[in-house]
């Protein structure tokens, strides 16, 4: 049984539908990641889940249990905002049992509880320091226990590292993940932030203007994207999706004289090459020109053009190619992705025999 099920809901506010027929499962034990950019419905979601707003149509089940109707106090989970909402007057200690306190646990189970949690975080030196003396990341820490404290099956993440910069973000990103494993929680994790999606999600759910584009592990999402959207939000730099037409020997990206990317024609059809598979060439490849060149350390990022249309490539080191200067490019035929031009969606009825090697 799925620990949570979310089945056609949708929330309206007149006319705008910021939720629009959003199913998926989340099984049990696992993490699920709610991704998507500004905007696509992703922190509406969860708040339907947790009952914070109220569904225009559909169910959602927790534990099988229809919670559609319920308010939160009764769905049996513990949620994460984005903002820490800590009491400042209270302490480390009394903001992470507040709940128990409220739902009048005893005493001693609550201070058995504290410090399991407090061990679990590492906050066991803080507890007596109000939030004010925290840093932020051990204001998330802070937060993190409120949640883990309620021992729910179901915990819910409302972008809880948006506020942490990039290292602290990689830590806790790191803690939050091992923590639901240790704990086996079903955790609900929201973000606009591939990384933290692709190194933390057992499944993913992109949204896409309050709709789902595509659920799949992170895995699939990287290696068989459904659609030009999907294609071009996960992978840094993204997927260039290049347009087709068609040529002598089959289809050629559009504005080039070839050679041929794929052995049929090309007319309606987007290639998809993401920059890690694409290597600098000889005389056979793809003729383009250099318009940037970024170094990055480990890599450099080139901007090229071919055709009036725009790709980049990530190659080993330093690459000594200055802004105009022409290159060629290959990528092998297992790299290839390709898209209906009209609707976005992925082709897999393409053969991509005879593309660039």
């Amino acid at each position: 049984m799925s620990a949570i099920s979310v089945q056609r809901i949708s929330r309206l506010w007149g006319a705008t539908r910021a939720v629009d027929d959003v199913s998926f499962e989340a099984a049990e034990g696992k993490m699920l990641v709610l991704l998507g950019p500004s905007g696509c419905g992703k922190s509406t979601t969860l708040r339907l889940i947790a009952g914070l707003e109220q569904v225009s149509g559909g169910t959602i089940l927790i534990g099988g249990t229809d919670v559609t109707e319920l308010p939160p106090a009764q769905r049996r989970l513990s949620m994460v905002f984005q903002s820490y909402a800590l009491f400042p007057h209270l302490t480390v200690a009394e903001n992470i049992v507040f709940g128990l306190r409220v739902r009048r646990v005893p005493a001693a189970e609550r201070a058995l509880r504290l410090k399991r949690v407090a061990g679990l975080l590492g906050l066991d030196g803080l507890l007596s320091r109000k939030p004010s003396q925290l840093s932020g990341g051990q204001q998330q820490r802070v937060a993190l226990g409120r949640a883990i404290i309620a021992e729910t099956a179901v915990c819910l993440m409302d972008e809880p590292l948006s506020n942490l910069d990039a290292q602290l973000r990689l830590e806790m990103r790191r803690e939050i993940r091992s923590l639901q494993q240790k704990l086996g929680v079903t955790m609900v994790y929201v973000t606009h932030d591939q990384t933290e999606a692709m190194s933390m999600a057992d499944q993913v759910i992109l949204l896409r203007d309050g709709r789902v584009e595509q659920d799949a592990t992170p895995a699939e999402l990287y290696a068989r994207p459904a659609t030009v959207f999907a294609a071009r939000f996960i992978g840094t730099p993204p997927m260039n999706v290049l347009t087709l037409a068609d040529g002598t020997d089959g289809a050629v990206v559009a504005g080039t004289a070839g050679p041929a990317v794929l052995p049929s024609g090309g007319a309606g059809l987007q290639l998809g090459v993401r920059p890690e598979d694409i290597a600098l060439a000889g005389a056979g490849g793809l003729a383009v020109t250099v318009t940037t060149a970024e170094y990055l350390g480990a890599d450099s990022i080139l901007s090229c053009s071919a055709g009036g249309q725009s790709l980049a490539v990530r190659v080993p080191g330093r690459v000594p190619l200055a802004p105009g200067a022409p290159a060629r490019l290959a990528w092998p035929k297992d790299a290839c992705h390709v898209f209906d031009a009209h609707s976005g969606r992925r082709r897999d009825n393409i053969p991509t025999a005879g593309v660039l090697l």
